[in-house]
This record gives structure tokens, sequence and C-alpha cells, in this order.
């Protein structure tokens, strides 16, 4: 069994697999790292690999713990990848993201592939079907459209996430969650338009917390996933170990 474990900005997400078949899933603060990942094993005790993929600032030493029970493996630049980096700062780009187009490689070979991650951030990724990582964008998430109003402005109250009322909205409120959500809406029908400009054919993955919410107000046909990026990074994993 692989303990995968994907350390975002705001939360961690985890997840069991025997094989490629998701036993459990579990999501919880970082302040509760040890303490979750100590009752996980305890639960699956023929768990033999925690692999991690981190974005965040977690120490290491938070899993190392767990060496005596379980063999670790952190996700690097260096790991063995199904895909070509054809980003131009192939070193900058996020662990995350690199997880991500290994499990859209792994997982719809021979086509071309935007996956879309709806997080704090989110992120376009694009691998075509020569299995080259093109590259994407990278634009403020739900949360924090809503909170660089609050924070950079006089007035502007700090609203959770809502559906809109309207189109229009009629006050200060109404307007923006408008513009929150049909914002980024607009957004990223926008982007897999152009895409499809120079690509007549690909496959759209939406995955991330904001992915369920998201994904009926999309024009454009896609697969949500929520539990993708988790996926990957047991996929990623089992191509590392298979290829080394």
């Amino acid at each position: 069994m692989v303990l995968a474990v994907d350390v975002g900005n705001t939360r961690i997400k985890s997840a069991v697999f025997e094989g490629n078949t998701l036993l459990e899933s579990f999501v919880f603060q970082k302040t509760d790292l040890e303490k979750s990942i100590q009752n996980i094993l305890n639960k699956f005790k023929n768990t033999t690999y925690l692999v991690v993929a981190s974005v965040s600032d977690v120490e290491k030493q938070a899993f190392l713990s767990f060496e005596k029970v379980v063999k670790i493996h952190f996700v690097s630049h260096s790991d063995v990848f199904p895909f070509v980096n054809c980003y131009e700062t192939p070193q900058t780009l996020g662990i995350d993201r690199m997880v991500l187009a290994a499990g859209a490689t792994l997982q719809y070979p021979n086509q071309n592939r935007l996956v879309i991650d709806a997080g704090t951030c989110v992120t376009f990724d694009f691998i075509d079907e020569n299995n080259r990582y093109l590259g994407g964008a990278i634009s403020p998430g739900l949360r924090l459209r809503y909170e660089s109003m609050h924070n950079f402005t006089a007035k502007l109250p700090l609203l959770t996430l809502e559906n809109p009322k309207d189109f229009i909205g009629k006050s200060t409120s109404e307007s923006m969650h408008s513009g929150v959500v049909n914002g980024l809406v607009y957004e990223i029908d926008g982007f897999i338009d152009d895409f499809k400009v120079q690509y007549s054919k690909f496959i759209i993955i939406l995955t991330g917390g904001d992915a369920d919410f998201l994904a009926k107000r999309l024009k454009n046909t896609i697969f949500a996933n929520s539990n993708f990026l988790l996926e990957s990074l047991n996929q990623t994993f089992q191509y590392k170990i298979k290829n080394d």
C-alpha cells in the first residue's frame, strides 16, 4: 500500500492506494500532520510507502519521524517523469504541476491534455500528444480573489464563497460574488477557447478543492476529479519504481 500526501498551500490532502485503487482519502490541517499521518498508518497497517509532494513550507522532518514504519519518498525535480519538460525554467515548475502533468500523461496516453487545478491558485498545464509539457498559466483562486479585494481596499468586506444570485449584482456583496465566481468561470472558459485555436482536440481535466463548484458552471466539456492530484501522485511514484 502507498500513502500519498499532497501538502498544499492551505491544507494537506492524502489517500491510501492499493495499486491504482484509492481506498480512502483524508484532509487535515498542517498543524495536525503528524497525528493524522499516525492515525492513517494505524488504520492501514500494510502501508509500505509514504510518498510526499509539497509546495508548502512544511519541514521534511515532520515526515521523517515515520521512517521506522514506512519507506519515505519526497517527489522532486530529479525524479523520473513520463513527459519531456519543455518549460523554459524547468527547476521553477512546481512539483504539484509536474505530478498533475505526469498523471495526465499516464491516464490519458497519446492525446493532448489540459489540466486545470482550482485551488489556492488556479494552474493551467498543457501536455501534448507527444508527451511534451509545454507550460500553462497561474492565476489567483476563488479564496484569494475574495481576500485580495478585502485586503487591498478600505471598505470591501471579506466574503466567503457563495453562488451569485444574478449576473448583475444589486448590492456590493452580490457584485463581489458575481465578479469573483463569474470572472473565474469566464477566465477558465477563455483559456480553453484559446487552446482550441491551436489544438483541434484535447482532453480537459479539472481538479482541486473548487473543482466541483466550478465544473457545473463551465461551458466546455471537462472531466472533474477532485482526487486527480492524489491519483497522479500515486501513479507518478509507481512509474518511478518501474523506470529507475
